[in-house]
Order: structure tokens, then sequence, then C-alpha cells
């Protein structure tokens, strides 16, 4: 076999059948690593997405691991664990503008109450959902990168004051300021970060605590910037609007939990409670999932697959 998929979800699993042709062997399952019970990688490449853990027993079975992701943190950290050369690629950049779009629906959901909405629907209820307007709202982007800088962009589209936070000032469109100026002039937070070692548990309690009360807090990056903990008692004691969140501290644990249908694990069950309350919006890691940004993440992933059994490495690889 040439190849094995983790995490193929349906969509992704057509697109890739047709970049990947009849000429290469493969096989591919909507499961993590983890919840196939797999004591043994089945084919010397496989593919993975960003919730399966390889266990490090495998690297002297392997010969190479593709992330059909843009982000590799998860590799570095499977790659400081083995302690050895394994050839780990990633993806060049397929899914900006569906990542800042998503940011920005989950933003506008919550500015006008969509969650209380569906809700109160069931009784024409009109009370308590009066919602707000984005124009002239302070958008805070929180790492301005490809997929921060098109929030902006867009942010600025619907007429928001835009300032950004970030340690390199890249795009002179963006106004940049220092996380604390940012933090306290915000009514929305954006993070869109890379994970490092360095932002893990950015967001913490002492830092949101001085944001406006009321204000907004979004999370399309990585689950590690915004501890469950800490955003349960700002919500708790209303210091927080709302929260929406793409992507999750513990995420591996909490997936897993919740396609189970059994989420009796300590991360899901401090997740899910977090639902109780009407100005919070989760979403399944999705933001990347459009129509066109499934396309050329499969196209990308053929391709890197191919240019890998000609080659035995990645163009696009993560550097130990």
């Amino acid at each position: 076999m040439d190849v094995y998929f983790y995490e193929t979800f349906e969509e992704e699993a057509e697109a890739l059948k047709n970049y990947l042709g009849s000429d290469l062997s493969y096989e591919m399952t909507p499961k993590t690593i983890q919840e196939t019970n797999h004591t043994l990688p089945p084919a010397a490449l496989i593919s993975i997405r960003t919730q399966s853990i390889i266990p490090p027993v495998w690297a002297n079975r392997l010969d190479g691991v593709l992330s059909r992701s843009t982000g590799f943190d998860h590799l570095k950290t499977y790659l400081t664990k083995i302690q050895k050369p394994l050839p780990c690629g990633y993806l060049e950049e397929y899914a900006t503008r569906a990542v800042a779009e998503h940011a920005i629906l989950l933003m506008m959901a919550l500015l006008r109450k969509l969650p209380q909405q569906l809700v109160q629907f069931n009784h024409f209820e009109r009370d308590g959902v009066t919602g707000f307007e984005c124009a002239e709202k302070n958008l805070l982007v929180v790492g301005v990168g490809r997929i921060g800088s098109e929030i902006a962009k867009i942010g600025m589209g619907l007429g928001m004051n835009v300032r950004g936070v970030d340690l390199v000032q890249r795009h002179a469109f963006v106004h940049y300021v220092s996380r604390e100026e940012g933090i306290r002039w915000a009514d929305i937070i954006i993070s869109a970060m890379n994970l490092t070692p360095e932002n893990a548990g950015y967001f913490s309690e002492s830092f949101l605590r001085q944001t406006k009360r009321g204000a907004i807090l979004i999370n399309i990056a990585r689950g590690e910037h915004t501890p469950t903990a800490v955003l349960q008692k700002l919500i708790q004691d209303h210091h927080l609007g709302g929260i929406g969140l793409d992507v999750y501290e513990d995420e591996p644990s909490i997936a897993t939990a919740l396609r189970s249908g059994a989420p009796n694990s300590l991360p899901a069950q401090k997740v899910t409670a977090l639902l109780q309350y009407p100005n919070v919006l989760f979403t399944p890691h999705n933001a990347f999932n459009s129509y066109e940004a499934v396309q050329r993440k499969s196209k990308f992933s053929a391709e890197a697959i191919r240019y890998f059994l000609q080659h035995h490495d990645f163009q696009q690889r993560v550097l130990s």
C-alpha cells in the first residue's frame, strides 16, 4: 500500500479519490489513529490531520508522515518525542479565506445572539435577543499572518475599527498595537496565531480580565491558546459577552469522546458544560471546510504524496 489516510471526512475522501486517480494504492478511514486501535502503521507512509496522535513506537516502521494541514505544531511535537529523523510534511496554504470567513461568521452570530434566537424561534419570542451591528465596533486580530490579515480585511470591509497584535508587523494596512493596549480597546478579539511553546495559554485569566465587560472572544487558531477553565470562569461571571470556538484545548480527547457518543472524558465534559450558556457557540474544527478549500487541500495532498513516493521527502517539510 502506498499510503494510508486517517481522519478523512466524507467530502474530503471523495475529493482525494478524484485527485489520487487509479495508479496509487491507498486506504482511508474517518477515524483518528487512536480511534482505530491500530497497533502498527498500516503503511510506511501515513497521512493524518491534527487530531491523530502517532505512537512513538511507530517511528521505526514509518518512512514518512503527511499532515493534511498548514499547521504543523503537532508534527514538531512528534519529532521531539521520537528524537530521530523522519520526513514529516504539511501543505501549503489552502484555506485562508475559508478560515477567515468562519471567524467572521462566529463573530456576527454572537453579535446578533444567533444561538439564543434559534432557541426562541420555537415561541417566536424577541425579548432579550437584541444584538449589535458590526459597523464601528473595535476588532482586535491577534496573530496577523495569512489568516489574520484576511480577517482584518473583511473586518475593515464591514466598517469595523481594526487593530492587530503580532511580533512581526508585516502588513502596512494594519494598525498594530501592544497586546495590553489591544485587549483593553477591543469589543471583539479573534485569535489567529500559530501555536508555539511561548504562546500556549496566551489568553490567561489575568489577561482576559483586562477586556471590556461584554467583549467577545473568537478562536479559530489552536485550542491551546484559550484554556477551557479560564473561559468557564469568565463566561460564568458575565465578564465575556460571548465565546466562539472552532478549536479546543485537549482537542484529540474531546473529538474522540464526542464522536463515540459517550462524552465522558473530563475535557469533553468541561467543553460541553460551556454550551449551556446562550452566548457560547462551538463548531467542530471546521473553519477550513469550504468546498473550494477541500478541493485545494486534496489536490495538494495528492501532489505531496506523489512527490514523496518519488523523492522520499516532502517539499513542505517540518525541520526538527
